[in-house]
């Protein structure tokens, strides 16, 4: 079903930032268009992947992509809403670490968030 900005049958497109992983960079927590299924990072990310998605491709819906919180927000309107179940997985593997992956996230990564 696709309504509003949101397809529920789109898969996420991984486990993390789809940029992130690409260039070795970390995020502190994930969100997922709610259109396409991009994985991207939050905007405390160091590099804001999924607000830069929404910008550039149109799509001003994302959903958290963390375990246990199911809201959707609203780039445009800046507004959070409650909203339909998207396909799975709903969130980042549970051994996932925040800030991930720990593999890549600096020693004083407090310093690096907004």
């Amino acid at each position: 079903m696709s309504t509003n900005g949101i397809d529920t049958a789109v898969p996420p497109s991984g486990a993390g930032c789809v940029e992130c992983d690409a260039t070795d960079g970390w995020w502190v927590h994930l969100r997922r268009c709610a259109q396409c299924g991009h994985v991207g990072c939050c905007d405390s990310s160091p590099s804001q992947h999924a607000s830069a998605h929404a910008v550039t491709s149109g799509h001003p819906v994302v959903q958290s992509f963390e375990p246990g919180e199911t809201w959707f927000w609203n780039y445009v309107t800046e507004e959070g809403f409650d909203g339909p179940e998207l396909a799975a997985p709903h969130h980042h593997p549970m051994d996932q670490t925040v800030p991930g992956p720990s593999s890549r996230v600096p020693w004083d990564w407090q310093r690096h968030v907004r």
